[in-house]
C-alpha cells in the first residue's frame, strides 16, 4: 500500500490510520465527507463496524486515496456488514417469523383489498406504513397476521413479526425491538450499535435496501413505533394497537368494524362445521347477536361448542341471554372476553376508569359528557377529555356526527361489573342523584322554550347557563338527544320522593309534548307526574297532570279506554278541588276518547257540559280551553253529518282568535288561529266547497309549519291534499305523498288515510304531479 499503510480487516482501526495520515481531524473529515463527527467516532471506535457502501465512497473520495486503497476500506467495512438473507431463504429460529396464519379467518375482504391496493400503489420513496387500532377482540392481530401471509410473497427480503407488549406493564422498549429487528436481518450482537440512534440509523439503512414486510403488534404509542418504522425503499409496516396513535405521521388507517350478523355466523360455521349451524339456524344468528358481532366473542363461542360436539347451541344461548352470565359464558381455555377488556382496564388512570364504569349506569343506547361528567364526578372539560382517551383506547366509540359515545354490549357489561365491584351502593345512588337533579333542572329550562303562553327569550334555571341551550332549536336538539336521559332522572326523581322535580319537569314538558304527539313516553311522564301530585296530596295538581295523561293516551298511544279513566280521574279530582278549568279540560279529554270508541252521542253530551263549564270562566286559559272545546264539538258534529253545524261553530272559533286572548301572546293566538282554520277547511270540504276550502287549508299549513308543530302540519298538509285532489290539482299528489311520509315517521294512523288518497289518484288515473 501508499506510504506503507497496512491492509487490516478492521474497518475502525483502518480509517483512523488513513485519516491521521492525512493530517485530519474528525472535524475535517466531516467536512469534507459529509459524514456527522457522531458517526466517525463510532466508526473508529467500533461501534459501527460496516457503514454503507455510499458511506465508504464519501470517506476515500474525502481522504482522496486511490483505487487500491478504496478498495481495500470497501472490504474492511463489507466484512462488518449483516448479510443479506436471499428470498425464499428459511427463517432462522432466532428470527422473528410470522405467527401462522388462522385456518378459519372470516370477513374483512373490503379492508384486505385496501390493503393489497396500498401495497400495490407504494413508490421507492416513503415505506407504507398502515395502523390498525381498535377495540379490544375486534380481531385486529388476527387480521394483520392474514394480511401479511396473504402479501409476503410480494416481499422477498423477509416478512417479520414482533410483539411490542404494549399492554403490558412494562412494553418493549424502541432499544430492544431494534436489537431483535437488526438481529431478523443477520446483524451479529457483536455488531450491534449501542446507542438507540445508531441502532435507529442502522435498521434504516439496511431496512432501505430491501423489501420487507414488518408486523409490529400490540403497539403501546407512538414514541414506540416511531423509532421502528422504516424511512425509505419498499418495505411494508403494519402496526395494530388497542390505541389510536393518532400522532404517526403519513400513515393510513386500517378500521375493522364490527363483523355483520352474516359474518358471525359464518365464522361459527367454519369452527364448529356447516352442519350444526344449519341444524339450529336460529339458534346461531341469536348466538352471533349475544356476542355483539365481537369477531373474539364469536370465536370464544365457537372454539366453547367445537369442545363439546353434542352440545347443542341453544344450550349456549339460553345461558348467554342472562347478562349476569354472560362473560363468564364467554371464555374457553385462554380465551376469555372478560379478560381482554381488563387488560385494557388496568391500563387507564384512574379518573378514566372511574369514568368507564360510571359511565355503564348511563340510560339508554349512548351518552354525553354532560352525562358522564355528573356520574364520575368530573368537570365537563375532564370528562370529555377522559371520553377522548377511552375511545383513542377502543373502549367507547364516539359518534361520527355529535359529542356523544356509546359502549360496546359486552364493555358495557363488563364495566357494570366494575362499577358494583368498586363502587359501594352509597357512591352509585350519589352519582344517579347527582346527575338525575342536573339532568331534570336543564330538561325543564330547555322545555321551557316551547312554553307558548310566555316565550322566554331565556328559560331560568339551567344548571349550566354557560352550555345552556339558547333557542328552539337548541333546545329540541338537546332534549331529542337527552330524551332517554331526562326520563331516566324523572323515574328515579320519582322513585327517591322527590315528587316536586316531578312535577315541575313534567308541567315544563305540556307545551313541548304538544309538539312532539309521536314520542310514546308521554304516558311515563305525565303517569309519573300524576302519581307525584297524588302522594304530595294536591288533588288540584293530580287534576291538571291526569289531564295531561288523559291527552297521552288519546293522542299518543291512541289507548282510549286507558284515556277515558285517566279523564274520568281528573274529573273527579277537578270537582273535588273546585277546578273549573281542569273540570272543562278533563270533559274535553274524555269526549275524545268516547268519540274514538264510537259513543259520539255521550261525548257529544259531554262536549257541550265542557264548552258551557269553561264559558264560566274569566282566565285567558279558560278562554283557550273553551276555543279547544268548541273546535272539537265541531269536528264531532262535521263527522256525524252536521259539516253546517260546524261550519257556524268554527267561524265562532275563529272570531274568538280574531279578537284575542287578554294575557296571551300573539304566538298563542295565531297556533290556536290555525288549528281553527284547520277544521274551517275541512268543513267546506265535507260540504263540497273545494275551492273555498284550499285557502284556509294553505294559511293553516304555513302557520303551523313556523310554530313548528308537526303533528298538527301533517295533518293540515293531508287534508289539504285531499282538497287538492278532488279538484284536479297537479300538486295533489306531491302534497299527499309528503304527508304520507310524515306522517309515517311521526307514527301516526292517520299515515294510512294518505295512502288511500294516492291509490284513490292511482284507481281514477288523475294525471297531477
Amino acid at each position: 500500500m501508499r506510504d506503507g499503510t497496512p491492509s487490516t480487516g478492521d474497518f475502525g482501526q483502518q480509517l483512523r490510520n488513513l485519516r491521521v495520515r492525512h493530517g485530519l481531524s474528525q472535524e475535517a473529515l466531516s467536512h469534507a465527507s459529509g459524514v456527522s463527527v457522531r458517526a466517525l467516532a463510532d466508526m473508529e471506535r467500533g461501534r459501527t463496524r460496516g457503514p454503507q457502501r455510499r458511506t465508504v465512497q464519501a470517506l476515500a473520495e474525502a481522504l482522496e486515496l486511490d483505487d487500491d486503497e478504496a478498495a481495500s476500506l470497501e472490504r474492511s467495512a463489507a466484512l462488518g456488514r449483516p448479510r443479506p438473507r436471499t428470498a425464499p431463504a428459511p427463517v432462522g429460529p432466532g428470527s422473528l417469523a410470522l405467527p401462522r396464519d388462522i385456518r378459519d379467518f372470516t370477513a374483512r375482504g373490503p379492508a384486505l383489498a385496501r390493503l393489497l391496493k396500498m401495497a400495490q400503489d407504494a413508490g421507492p420513496g416513503l415505506p407504507a406504513v398502515t395502523v390498525v387500532a381498535g377495540q379490544p377482540g375486534l380481531g385486529k392481530t388476527a387480521f394483520a397476521v392474514h394480511a401479511a401471509h396473504h402479501l409476503a410473497p410480494r416481499f422477498p427480503d423477509g416478512q417479520f413479526a414482533l410483539d411490542l407488549h404494549g399492554m403490558d406493564p412494562e412494553p418493549t422498549p424502541p432499544r430492544d425491538a431494534l436489537a431483535r429487528l437488526l438481529g431478523a436481518l443477520g446483524v451479529a450482537d457483536a455488531a450491534v450499535p449501542v446507542a438507540t440512534d445508531d441502532r435507529v440509523g442502522l435498521w434504516r439503512s439496511l431496512a432501505g435496501e430491501r423489501r420487507l414486510l414488518l408486523l409490529l403488534d400490540n403497539a403501546a404509542d407512538e414514541f414506540q413505533v416511531g423509532p421502528l418504522l422504516p424511512s425509505t425503499g419498499r418495505s411494508l409496516t403494519i402496526v395494530t394497537s388497542r390505541h389510536a396513535l393518532a400522532g404517526l405521521e403519513s400513515v393510513h388507517r386500517t378500521d375493522l368494524a364490527l363483523l355483520r350478523r352474516e359474518e358471525a355466523v359464518e365464522l361459527l360455521t367454519r369452527i364448529i362445521g356447516p352442519d350444526r349451524v344449519r341444524a339450529e339456524a336460529q339458534a346461531a344468528r341469536d348466538l352471533a347477536d349475544l356476542c355483539g358481532y365481537l369477531p373474539l366473542a364469536v370465536r370464544i363461542a365457537g372454539q366453547r361448542l367445537l369442545s363439546r360436539p353434542h352440545e347443542r347451541l341453544g344450550k349456549l344461548v339460553a345461558r348467554l341471554a342472562t347478562e349476569g352470565r354472560r362473560l363468564d359464558g364467554l371464555q374457553a381455555g385462554n380465551l376469555r372476553v372478560r379478560a381482554a377488556f381488563a387488560l385494557s382496564y388496568r391500563q387507564l388512570q384512574q379518573d378514566s376508569q372511574v369514568l368507564l364504569r360510571r359511565a355503564a349506569l348511563a340510560a339508554g343506547a349512548d351518552f354525553s359528557p354532560e352525562t358522564a361528567a355528573r356520574l364520575a364526578g368530573l368537570s365537563h372539560d375532564e370528562a370529555l377529555a377522559r371520553a377522548e382517551e377511552l375511545t383513542d383506547a377502543g373502549l367507547l366509540q364516539s359518534d361520527v356526527a355529535t359529542e356523544r359515545y356509546r359502549f360496546h354490549d359486552l364493555l358495557r357489561l363488563y364495566a357494570s361489573e366494575q362499577v358494583a365491584a368498586e363502587d359501594s351502593p352509597e357512591v352509585r345512588d350519589a352519582a344517579l342523584d347527582r346527575t338525575a337533579d342536573w339532568m331534570l333542572r336543564r330538561a325543564t329550562a330547555a322545555a321551557l322554550h316551547f312554553d307558548v303562553e310566555h316565550e322566554h327569550a331565556l328559560s331560568p334555571g339551567d344548571p349550566d347557563p354557560d352550555t345552556a341551550p339558547t333557542s328552539r332549536d337548541e333546545a329540541r336538539a338537546w332534549l331529542e338527544a337527552e330524551q332517554t336521559q331526562w326520563l331516566a332522572a324523572l323515574r328515579r326523581a320519582h322513585g327517591t320522593g322527590r315528587h316536586r322535580e316531578v312535577l315541575d319537569t313534567a308541567q315544563a314538558m305540556h307545551w313541548f309534548s304538544d309538539l312532539n304527539q309521536h314520542w310514546e313516553q308521554w304516558v311515563e311522564v305525565f303517569q309519573l307526574s300524576a302519581d307525584s301530585a297524588r302522594l304530595l296530596g294536591s288533588r288540584q295538581k293530580e287534576a291538571v297532570h291526569l289531564n295531561y295523561l288523559a291527552w297521552a293516551h288519546n293522542s299518543c298511544t291512541h289507548d282510549t279506554q286507558a284515556a277515558l279513566t285517566s279523564a274520568d280521574a281528573a274529573l273527579a279530582a277537578a270537582r273535588d278541588s273546585g277546578d273549573g278549568l281542569q273540570e272543562g279540560w278533563a270533559l274535553g279529554y274524555g269526549a275524545g276518547a268516547l268519540q274514538r270508541q264510537g259513543r259520539v252521542k255521550e261525548a257529544e253530551k259531554r262536549l257541550r257540559e265542557g264548552a258551557h263549564r269553561l264559558a264560566t270562566e274569566n282566565s285567558p286559559q279558560g278562554r283557550l280551553a273553551e276555543l279547544t272545546i268548541l273546535n272539537t264539538l265541531g269536528t264531532l258534529l262535521r263527522q256525524t253529518g252536521r259539516a253546517a253545524e260546524a261550519l257556524d261553530l268554527h267561524h265562532r272559533s275563529e272570531r274568538i282568535c280574531r279578537a284575542g286572548v287578554p294575557g296571551r301572546t300573539d304566538g298563542v293566538i295565531t297556533l290556536y288561529l290555525a288549528v281553527t282554520r284547520l277544521h274551517i277547511g275541512n268543513d267546506l270540504a265535507a260540504l263540497e266547497r273545494w275551492s273555498e276550502a284550499e285557502a284556509p287549508l294553505r294559511q293553516a299549513l304555513t302557520a303551523l309549519e313556523a310554530s313548528q308543530v308537526p303533528a298538527w302540519a301533517e295533518r293540515t298538509r293531508l287534508h289539504l291534499g285531499q282538497v287538492l285532489a278532488a279538484t284536479g290539482h297537479p300538486e295533489a299528489r306531491t302534497t299527499l305523498r309528503t304527508a304520507r311520509d310524515a306522517l309515517a315517521a311521526l307514527r301516526s294512523p292517520l299515515q294510512m288515510e294518505a295512502v288511500e288518497a294516492l291509490a284513490a289518484l292511482d284507481d281514477i288515473g288523475v294525471a297531477t304531479a
